[in-house]
């Protein structure tokens, strides 16, 4: 007698990627590659998942994406009905899928920054997060957190009150809670008043009521994705066509940080979410600088001997570079910006030519500071 269907183990490579597909609706073949493992075992779990008749590959105008089996859906279901019921019952996008290309985009995206965030070590499954939108919490809850746009819809009414938001979803950290965005290959349309509407629901509902013992004065901030960093200089750009950006640099949010979707944007999420490795490198960076100096007219983090302002740009805060630019062009003075090495092409094409330049090792960060190396098949 053959064997009757089932699931790959918990905690594999094949469960975990049902669950993405789960979750995302349409999982896009081409994140496959970023998941964690050598890429033959990665295609070969693909290829035994299909085997089994859990995944199948869904391929039109241009798009290729997995998508869940019935069979696979049933088997999930009944797994674990508390994470997947949701995302697997009735109309939702997620298990009603459609052919259309706009919203096979929108899942595609949303499958990048979930990826993004899980290989960055943030909590992103049901199971692990504290349910923030139906529950309020007596102890602070586990961070970092995810939380998807479609997990936010569980305020209901209050929901509504965002719709046309392009966020993808918030992420939580000590201390500050984003607004997250993906742009994707191209640039983003922004919807201003329905952002402006989010972040007064962030502040409101997330700050002063479910979490406020944790998030009362917390910073809200903005994070938006790219393909490259390309994109950065698209979305910093102050030409008239590019009008609809200026939210991000009109100083609406604490700060507005571009991140790549791949594995040097998951190192730098890394950062964003820890205060702690953030002051590390901070504080290699200082070493030979002098400390920053109260009522300087250039926004800055440390000064040169001869009293030049220095930015640390690593994280690649649009507004603060934008001010860092501005202000030396308005007071005629010459500044350095440090970045890592590959950001710098893309901040010269944005910044004049007050600015200088000082480049961190990617690499040599990774293996030093995070103590990660490159994974090899």
């Amino acid at each position: 007698m053959p064997d009757s269907p089932h699931l790959p183990t918990r905690h594999t490579l094949g469960y975990l990627l049902l669950t993405l597909t789960a979750i995302t609706g349409e999982y896009p073949s081409a994140q496959v590659g970023r998941l964690p493992g050598g890429a033959y075992y990665k295609e070969n779990v693909v290829k035994q998942l299909k085997r089994e008749k859990l995944l199948r590959m869904f391929y039109r105008d241009g798009l290729r994406g997995l998508r869940l089996t019935a069979l696979a859906k049933s088997l999930l279901l009944q797994d674990q009905p508390e994470q997947f019921l949701s995302y697997l019952t009735g109309s939702t996008e997620t298990n009603n899928l459609k052919s259309e290309v706009p919203r096979r985009l929108r899942l595609h995206r949303m499958a990048e920054v979930l990826t993004t965030m899980f290989n960055a070590g943030v909590l992103v499954f049901g199971p692990d997060k504290f349910p923030i939108f139906t529950d309020t919490p007596d102890l602070p809850i586990p961070l970092p957190a995810y939380y998807s746009s479609r997990e936010l819809k569980e305020l209901g009414p209050l929901a509504v009150k965002v719709r046309g938001s392009r966020a993808s979803g918030l992420l939580l950290t000590e201390g500050a809670i984003f607004a997250v965005y993906n742009t994707g290959p191209s640039l983003m349309k922004w919807e201003y008043q329905a952002e402006m509407r989010l972040k007064a629901l962030l502040q409101m509902e997330l700050c002063n009521r479910r979490l406020s013992g944790q998030y009362r004065n917390a910073a809200i901030c903005g994070l938006v994705f790219g393909n490259s960093l390309d994109r950065l200089c698209g979305l910093m750009s102050s030409t008239p066509e590019q009008h609809h950006n200026y939210f991000i640099l009109d100083g609406n949010y604490d700060a507005f940080y571009f991140l790549t979707s791949d594995h040097r944007g998951e190192v730098l999420l890394r950062l964003l979410c820890d205060p702690g490795l953030r002051a590390t490198l901070d504080t290699i960076l200082c070493e030979n600088l002098l400390p920053k100096r109260t009522g300087f007219p250039v926004e800055h983090d440390a000064l040169e001997e001869n009293g030049a302002p220095v930015l640390f740009a690593y994280t690649c805060d649009m507004p603060r570079i934008r001010h860092f630019d501005t202000a030396l062009e308005l007071h005629g003075l010459s500044g350095t910006l440090i970045c890592f090495d590959h950001q710098e092409s893309a901040l010269r094409q944005v910044c004049g030519t007050r600015v200088q330049f000082q480049c961190i090792d990617f690499e040599k960060f990774e293996r030093s500071v995070l103590h990660i190396k490159e994974e090899t098949d």
